[in-house]
């Protein structure tokens, strides 16, 4: 997995790349949003690891910028504030996790292999947080019986992809394309009036969908 580290505070991204660079490769280092978006465009990376506080252009306006030119980057918000409307914001913009700094070295080990397998990573209470807002701004012809909206394949796709699991097995599993499984995310997306896949997520497990878990690699804490 290629990782971009975004943030200005030097001392914590010389620790967090000395902790990821056996696992993952290190594609490129920055400290403000401008350069952010720049070096997305150049090095192309699997996953961004964004702060929020940084000069020129804040966290959150980079990660809107880098999903609209590059909507397959996976960023992965890890910053020191826990407040829900940054978290909210952070989420509409486009990022797939929120991870608060104050972990430890393993659990951000953890998120970035979920990550991976195709699950958000957040800290600890976080999602339920995402879902409460979730439901409250929701219209209610979304929360009650919406399922009937979605056929029989939507409904086999988003259930898959809820518990976890990438496109690529998702297709596997279905019997159909990667790129099919793609086709018919976008479709729910709109059906739905989502904005990003995170949220389809969250709608799914609000719906009771997504409730088996995929194997995934497990970092033990020492």
């Amino acid at each position: 997995m290629r990782i971009m580290i975004a943030d200005d505070h030097a001392l914590y991204v010389e620790g967090l790349r000395n902790l990821l660079q056996d696992e993952f490769e290190i594609v490129s280092v920055v400290s403000t949003g401008v350069e952010a978006v720049e070096e997305a465009r150049k090095t192309k990376p699997d996953v961004i690891l964004m702060d929020i506080n940084m000069p020129e252009l804040d966290g959150i306006a980079a990660t809107k910028e880098i999903v609209a030119e590059r909507p397959e980057v996976k960023i992965l918000m890890l910053t020191s504030f826990a407040e829900t409307d940054i978290l909210f914001r952070a989420i509409r913009a486009g990022a797939v996790g929120y991870l608060l700094k104050d972990l430890e070295d393993t659990e951000i080990i953890s998120g970035l292999w979920e990550l991976k397998c195709g699950k958000n990573p957040f800290s600890p209470g976080l999602e339920i947080e995402i879902l409460k807002e979730f439901r409250k701004q929701s219209a209610p012809s979304l929360l009650n019986g919406d399922l009937d909206r979605l056929n029989k394949r939507q409904i086999e796709v988003l259930d898959l992809v809820a518990q976890g699991h990438e496109y690529a097995e998702v297709g596997k599993r279905l019997f159909i394309s990667e790129r099919t499984v793609k086709y018919h995310m976008a479709n729910i997306r709109d059906i739905l009036q989502l904005a990003n896949h995170a949220q389809i997520v969250a709608w799914a497990w609000d719906h009771g969908l997504g409730k088996a878990v995929p194997e995934c690699p497990v970092v033990q804490k020492i």
